[in-house]
């Protein structure tokens, strides 16, 4: 998605947990490469200036992590963002990616409704991505639609600075 959204000339700055950066979830120096820009993972020290601009994709998003944002936890740098994002009204975008094991757990499906009304554009469901069948998301890996996240967003945001945020969550 990275090399994409540079082609599509989006300026991106790439967020990962630290959980997805200690895990090897994030090729770091790849990722630095195509979007000429560090990855980030660390709250920004008193004084430093913001550094990553808006609109937001998240992607790909973990049952985990859709159940902390929607309870407003912001225990990583991530998550704070992300709260941070739709409590400024800026467009957000998330792309999910779960078995239909843990979709089945009923917190999964509240959370994707209390991020659809804070307004959070999550491509869930026929049409856009749908659960896998659980042990086989390595399989789904080389199929993930990540381009369906970056035109949802360049249509939420009308491509106003053609920016973006991308993260990767935890697992």
């Amino acid at each position: 998605m990275v090399e994409a959204a540079v082609a599509e000339r989006w300026d991106v700055c790439v967020i990962a947990t630290t959980a997805a950066e200690a895990g090897g979830f994030v090729d770091v120096p790849a990722v630095e490469a195509a979007s000429r820009r560090p990855v980030r993972s660390d709250w920004r020290r008193v004084g430093e200036e913001k550094r990553n601009p808006p609109p937001v994709i998240v992607a790909p998003l973990t049952m985990n992590s859709v159940n902390k944002w929607a309870a407003g936890i912001a225990d990583t740098y991530a998550l704070g963002l992300l709260a941070e994002a739709v409590g400024l009204g800026l467009p957000v975008v998330a792309l999910p990616f779960w078995s239909t094991a843990l979709d089945a757990h009923p917190a999964t499906r509240r959370s994707v409704r209390v991020l659809r009304d804070l307004g959070v554009r999550v491509l869930y469901g026929p049409g856009a991505w749908e659960p896998h069948a659980p042990g086989t998301g390595g399989e789904q890996v080389d199929g993930y639609p990540w381009g369906l996240a970056l035109r949802a967003v360049g249509e939420a945001s009308g491509g106003v600075g053609r920016r973006c945020v991308s993260r990767y969550p935890t697992t």
